[in-house]
């Protein structure tokens, strides 16, 4: 099975957008079936067979979500880090703004899902989009 380490290092190789398909095969290569972020603090866990599960820590102080969805803006804020036009912790800022609790990627559908506080899909995305 993966360790945390492994999670971190593959993690560390995303610089943008562009990386994000080769890091989602590498990680699912590793044994990974999804990893939930939190972006309430920033902390990830990664779920394996029968589940494994590994934690990293939160990586930012805990930061409010906002009740009300939008998924339009969601959007867009999606959208312009995948051009490169937000660092990671401004879009974690923009995804609580827009009612995203959480993310979830999941290597065996190969989508990305945008969760509320209820656990509804505000956006859900192929991760082959990024291919």
């Amino acid at each position: 099975m993966f360790t945390i380490q492994q999670m971190q290092a593959a993690h560390s190789k995303v610089k943008s957008a562009a990386d994000f398909p080769a890091y989602v095969q590498e990680i699912k290569n590793s044994g990974l079936l999804y990893y939930t972020f939190n972006v309430t603090n920033g902390a990830t866990v990664y779920t394996g067979a029968s589940d494994y599960q590994v934690s990293g820590e939160a990586k930012y102080p805990v930061q409010s979500i906002n009740d009300n969805g939008n998924t339009d803006v969601l959007q867009q804020y999606i959208r312009q880090h995948q051009q490169g036009r937000s660092d990671f912790f401004t879009f974690c800022r923009q995804c609580a703004e827009c009612g995203v609790e959480r993310w979830v990627v999941d290597t065996r559908s190969m989508y990305c899902s945008y969760l509320d506080k209820a656990g509804n899909a505000l956006v859900v995305e192929p991760i082959s989009e990024f291919l």
